[in-house]
């Protein structure tokens, strides 16, 4: 039986047996679906390099915009570059000409030619950033041919997928990386700063989500609406959490003296698409009348082992401005993003007033975007942390540092999408996270980003 219907008898069997079939189902998916018998590596480092080699898999928007700013690094060199589309290659082939550098060697021969490119001996990394079915393949080619692997957002899609990403890493000893570039965005790193001096105080609470009307996108005839679609036709789940996650994660030190335990989710109803689809194509057509699976809202609770809880908002199908609605609070105040950049210190703001955050990324900005905010400027991407992100990997690289993302953040993160679809099939029971860390996460280690002085 495949594991699709696996699943849906999961899930028919938890509606109609309520906490207890879906709590079992996790416990199979959590351990015996994959756990690896090896140390976790939560160490792991690599000798410097001389320059990063790059193998480069799907260049359309976010694939292009890495391309850019790697373009603009020191030390990072594109060898090989890889997409379905001919000409997306072509594109990209010209910008390294354009710019000085090598002409990268093209794949284009179908789906899988991304395989040929990760067998090359001439390279050290491999990225991908192609739609999300592809990421734990790609990634999985990469650590078996022996290179680094990167990956888009979300690293994977279900339980079995993060287990394979884990021990993929582990038996090759290799970097799997997510590059969740939220966590380099420049008040969310403001607030980690509030938070590692102390000013937030205790932490007790975090908010985050991927609040963005996807509507006209999911109906395009082309590109990443086809597949964001099919996701929302078939689950009903956070789809994207790492956006929201990721900087709380930090915030809250996740597999590094801290873990995520259960969560708990519920959904709204499905709306928002069939009303779109029926304004755009007519009440009377199949996508107006196709029962989607996706709830408008998705609100998923995290407890961790700590005792702090996180609240994750996915929306992607309702008239709304876009929002990750970033929230961190502690016993002394909090920090929030969203709509306008806030902070409240007790004893330092004003009574009961919110003060603007631009005043405090003035005064605690984070040193990272301190010695590197100049670089930024003209880079490719959401306003400099798209180039943050790639600045400090290939840092870590050529330096022999560890980089500031492992294998257990990204599969912790990652994991939420079917954490929350089966916690929502079952009623909205909570579930448990799996371990990936094996215990390792009671070890405290410093962020990457931590040691970083202005």
């Amino acid at each position: 039986m495949s594991d699709s219907l696996n699943r849906r008898e999961l899930f028919a069997r938890a509606a109609r047996g309520g906490a207890g079939a879906v709590l079992g189902g996790m416990a199979l998916s959590g351990c015996a679906a994959g756990r690896s018998t090896r140390p976790a590596q939560t160490n792991l480092r690599h000798n410097p390099l001389k320059k990063v080699r790059i193998g480069f898999v799907g260049v359309g928007g976010m694939g292009s915009a890495h391309v850019r700013n790697l373009l603009k690094i020191e030390g990072a060199e594109i060898r090989a570059v890889c997409d379905i589309v001919k000409t997306k290659v072509e594109r990209v082939q010209d910008w390294c000409v354009k710019a000085g550098r090598p002409r990268p060697e093209g794949y284009w021969r179908g789906e899988y030619d991304f395989k040929r490119l990760c067998e090359r001996e001439d390279l050290d990394l491999v990225y991908t950033a192609t739609p999300w079915r592809w990421h734990v393949p790609v990634c999985l080619a990469a650590l078996e041919a022996g290179k680094h692997a990167v990956t888009e957002v979300p690293a994977a899609t279900t339980l079995a997928d993060c287990w394979k990403l884990v021990e993929a890493s582990e038996r090759t000893g290799l970097y799997c990386i997510m590059m969740e570039n939220c966590c380099y965005d420049r008040f969310e790193m403001m607030t980690l700063n509030l938070v590692r001096k102390g000013l937030l105080g205790e932490l007790l609470h975090g908010e985050g989500g991927y609040l963005h009307d996807l509507r006209a996108l999911k109906f395009s005839k082309r590109g990443e609406g086809l597949w964001r679609l099919a996701h929302s036709i078939r689950r009903n789940a956070d789809l994207y959490p790492t956006h929201g996650l990721g900087p709380v994660a930090w915030c809250m030190d996740i597999n590094r003296g801290n873990k995520f335990d259960y969560l708990v989710s519920v959904a709204t109803k499905s709306r928002g698409l069939n009303i779109m689809a029926a304004r755009k194509f007519g009440p009377g057509s199949p996508r107006a009348r196709r029962k989607y699976a996706l709830g408008d809202i998705i609100t998923t609770t995290i407890e961790t082992a700590r005792g702090e809880t996180i609240v994750i908002t996915h929306e992607t199908d309702c008239p709304r401005p876009y929002s990750r609605n970033f929230l961190v609070q502690g016993t002394k105040g909090l920090a929030r993003k969203y709509p306008d950049p806030k902070v409240y210190i007790e004893g330092r703001s004003p009574h009961d007033q919110w003060e603007d955050g631009e005043k405090y990324i003035r005064e605690f900005d984070h040193p990272v975007w301190k010695t590197l905010e100049k670089r930024t400027r003209g880079a490719a991407g959401h306003g400099g942390m798209d180039y943050i992100e790639d600045y400090r990997l290939i840092q870590a690289l050529l330096e022999g540092g560890q980089p500031d993302l492992d294998v257990y953040d990204a599969a912790a993160w990652s994991a939420v999408t079917e954490l929350s679809e089966r916690s929502i099939a079952g009623g909205s029971v909570p579930v448990k996270f799996p371990d990936f860390t094996r215990g390792a996460w009671k070890q405290k280690r410093p962020l990457g980003v931590d040691l970083v002085k202005a």
